[in-house]
């Protein structure tokens, strides 16, 4: 499920009963609600401390350790929680940082001479053929591990592609009319920016948004399997599912628990990034 290039279609006036949220949307916004109740909890209480190795070594789930724990006696459940905090953050962060630069970039570059809009888009087509993780690796390898390195890099990795789309929807927007009446109404480049371009671009910039969230989630997690993401004593769901992988078949609970969470916290992205746009535009045909 990605996000669509396309400039959603302004929904015709409703003279009946207000359209219903969709289906999509519901469950994206109700597991990312999940995970999110999760990583709150986790500021403010946690069963176990995450240094404390006082239960026994891979105990499966039981009264003490509803999830178990780990193989140095860790409460599993308790770094599951801050997992889920730190793949919230990373996701926020880079999703913005990506937002951020790759609007400024998009808009500056389609006001652009064409000579400029055309080398512009050239290079974009080439960084959009890396994958995210591999930029990442690559930005994070030179800059040392923490967390803020794992956030920059992979926001600055997805950039390219919110560059590129804010591009297309500038561009296509400049040649409608109302655009057009604007600036030969004398309305400078920054003022048509804000009124005009921003607004309309909003819908389609929210799924992308959300696309990225998911994106740096599954990147981090990845980084994180690699030794290259968080560093400890963080507690990442990435590290969780590497150091459980030597036992996962004497105690399956260390690698399925993160694993799940990576999952429920993707899946709510694109479901939650389908929803928007298919409330966006109702012609998309998604299910109500």
């Amino acid at each position: 499920m990605t996000a669509q290039t396309q400039l959603p279609q302004t929904p015709l006036p409703s003279h009946g009963s207000p359209r219903r949220a969709s289906a999509t949307l519901v469950v994206g916004v109700v597991l990312l609600a999940l995970c999110a109740a999760a990583a709150l909890t986790s500021l403010l209480w946690l069963p176990f401390a995450l240094d404390d190795t006082t239960g026994g070594r891979l105990e499966p789930p039981n009264p003490g350790h509803l999830l178990g724990t780990d193989r140095f006696g860790r409460d599993l459940l308790s770094q599951v929680l801050v997992g889920v905090r730190i793949a919230f953050m990373v996701g926020i962060g880079s999703a913005l940082i990506a937002t951020v630069i790759g609007v400024l970039l998009g808009l500056t570059v389609a006001w652009a001479p064409s000579w400029v809009d055309d080398t512009a888009a050239t290079l974009l087509d080439i960084l959009l053929a890396f994958p995210t993780l591999l930029l990442a690796m690559i930005v994070g390898a030179t800059q040392g591990r923490s967390t803020a390195t794992v956030v920059v890099s992979i926001g600055l990795a997805q950039s390219a592609y919110v560059a590129r789309l804010s591009r297309i929807l500038a561009r296509r927007l400049r040649a409608q009319r109302f655009v057009t009446a604007a600036a030969t109404s004398g309305s400078g480049r920054l003022a048509i920016t804000i009124r005009h371009l921003l607004p309309n671009m909003l819908p389609t910039l929210a799924v992308v948004v959300a696309v990225s969230f998911g994106i740096a989630v599954l990147a981090e997690a990845g980084l994180s399997y690699l030794g290259l993401g968080v560093p400890p004593p963080s507690a990442s769901l990435g590290r969780l599912m590497q150091e459980a992988q030597s036992t996962v078949l004497t105690a399956p609970m260390g690698a399925i628990a993160p694993g799940v969470v990576v999952v429920l916290l993707v899946v709510g992205a694109n479901f939650l990034a389908d929803g928007l746009r298919d409330d966006a535009d109702p012609a998309s045909g998604g299910l109500r």
